[in-house]
């Protein structure tokens, strides 16, 4: 039966977890255009397409979003003191990484020299968001929130890989700008990511420890598994990238002489953060065939089989141009082939749950407001 939610009450349940859709798009687009060797018929055609269509739904999440902040101010603390939704907070400076990125690819062709320009300057507000929400949804895990090991899941790590995915971003626009504007997104790229993967790191440790203490989570979080690849895929995929723009950016600088050692360390570095990954994309196929034995509810949590795959395959194919090993972009090929499956059943059954109104739902403005009924909420 179809839902009658008004637009208000549609308004009122939108939560952050739909730029996932966003990333996932995003990330897919990406892939086939500069990523995927295989030139397929009417490829540029799709990729540009679908960058239009990201872009689309990022201006149609924003402003729910900001409609939803305006017209129910009360929800954001709510928002911010459940222990899940504000993890996907996270979500909106990743979602906006690859139409910035769409702009350096495809956007001198539309606008000219002035497209760099406009991805120079998404970039920065981007950045600027991921080092917000990656300092801000913490603190309130430390003062607001209540959690336990066994309620853990990979959704700690959204709101913290945001800055090393604007770091990636980083090293594919630096190699477009002046020399002095390219050294300051490098370095500052560098600092994100270092801002981002030593914690990912740590917080993935965690999770092995619940892993194996509690076991695995309910099948609602079944999906959550496949986000450990995210920041073993980005943290690759920027060390790489920036490695190839460090040597032009440091280029008459007293940073000179570290260019060609920025390339080495991000080969190396990204071979060891991919092999990690690999060890992870193989625990999560065996853990969602587990689940499908039992039913794997559709929620938006799905979107999670999309991103973290395509940064991985994003990776792989990158560690490919850059080894010249085959065996990296025969993988990495048949990862995008994954990920191009993945998006398109999730993207059915999303556009299925909007039309039916069943997906416009907001945990956090239900009575589990995330803390404990038992105890008074902590103080800040």
């Amino acid at each position: 039966m179809k839902s009658h939610k008004s637009v208000k009450e549609i308004v009122r349940h939108f939560t952050p977890n739909w730029f996932t859709m966003n990333m996932g798009t995003g990330i897919l687009f990406l892939s086939l255009h500069e990523s995927f060797p295989a030139a397929l018929p009417g490829q540029d055609w799709l990729t540009r397409g679908l960058w239009w269509f990201d872009m689309g739904l990022y201006v149609l999440f924003s402003s729910l979003l900001l409609a939803r902040l305006v017209w129910f101010p009360d929800s954001l603390g709510r928002l911010l003191r459940h222990p899940v939704q504000s993890m996907f907070l996270g979500a909106i400076p990743m979602g906006l990484v690859p139409i910035l990125d769409g702009w350096v690819l495809f956007g001198p062709e539309l606008i000219g020299h002035a497209a760099i320009g406009l991805a120079e300057a998404l970039w920065w507000a981007d950045a600027f968001l991921a080092v917000l929400f990656g300092w801000l949804v913490p603190y309130f895990m430390f003062t607001r929130q209540a959690h336990l090991l066994e309620r853990m899941t990979a959704v700690w790590l959204l709101p913290i890989v945001s800055a090393e995915v604007t770091a990636a971003a980083g090293g594919l626009l630096a190699p477009h700008l002046a020399p002095a504007a390219a050294e300051v997104v490098v370095m500052t790229s560098y600092v994100l990511w270092a801002l981002s993967m030593p914690l990912a790191l740590t917080i993935v440790v965690i999770l092995f420890l619940r892993l194996v203490l509690h076991k695995l989570p309910h099948r609602d979080m079944a999906v959550s598994s496949w986000l450990v690849l995210g920041p073993m895929g980005t943290g690759a995929l920027g060390l790489l990238l920036l490695g190839v723009a460090a040597p032009a950016a440091f280029a008459g600088t007293p940073l000179a002489s570290l260019g060609p050692l920025a390339r080495g360390v991000g080969v190396i570095g990204g071979v060891m953060l991919w092999g990690y990954g690999l060890w992870w994309w193989v625990m999560a196929w065996l853990l969602t065939l587990r689940y499908l034995r039992e039913g794997l509810p559709f929620n938006m949590g799905w979107w999670g089989f999309t991103f973290p795959l395509g940064v991985y395959a994003a990776a792989t194919l990158q560690l490919a141009h850059e080894t010249g090993l085959a065996a990296f972009g025969i993988f990495g090929a048949l990862l995008v082939v994954q990920l191009a499956g993945f998006w398109t059943v999730v993207t059915l059954r999303t556009f299925h749950g909007m039309w039916y109104g069943y997906l416009f739902n907001a945990p956090c403005l239900s009575s589990e407001t995330g803390l404990f009924e038992s105890e008074p909420e902590p103080h800040t």
